[in-house]
Parts: structure tokens; C-alpha cells; sequence
């Protein structure tokens, strides 16, 4: 008698690296003084600076993450730095 075919192993799920939550503050240089939060039920995103209180709020959906407030910050200081050169 043979014996009886073993399943094979599903292979092993990967593992999403997790995105990072504190950041590098873009007005005082300080890392790691960003925190990211995020408020579901209000719908609005906040990144706060524990070092110079600096602060920037904007709107979220389900799909929002940490990286994403942060990223739209940056991007809204570097809007606001090319319109102060632009109109000097």
C-alpha cells in the first residue's frame, strides 16, 4: 500500500513593512517631532510639531494614512515658499 499524498504548504503571506507616524519637522529641523493623527469621525487629518507647536490640518478619507498628511504639509510649504519668490 502507498502511502497518501501530503498537501503542499500554502506559501508564507508577506509582511507589509508599517509606514512610519513621527516625522522630521519642516520649520525647526527637529526629527522625530511630528506626529501624525488621524480622525475618523470628524474626517480631518492633523500633523503637531512637540518642539515649535507648529501645526497643519487637512481633510482625510479611509485610505489616508500618517505619510500622506505629512506629504501634503510639505507640499503645501514649498507652494507657499514659491509664491513668496514669485511675488518678491
Amino acid at each position: 500500500m502507498g502511502k497518501r499524498k501530503s498537501r503542499a504548504k500554502p506559501p508564507p503571506k508577506k509582511r507589509m513593512d508599517k509606514l512610519d507616524t513621527v516625522f522630521s519637522c519642516p520649520f525647526c529641523n527637529h526629527g522625530s517631532s511630528v506626529e501624525c493623527r488621524i480622525d475618523m469621525k470628524n474626517l480631518i487629518g492633523e500633523a503637531i510639531c512637540r518642539i515649535c507647536q507648529e501645526s497643519f490640518s487637512t481633510t482625510v478619507n479611509a485610505l489616508t494614512e500618517p505619510i500622506d498628511i505629512y506629504s501634503e504639509w510639505i507640499d503645501e510649504c514649498e507652494r507657499v515658499n514659491n509664491v513668496e519668490d514669485d511675488g518678491a
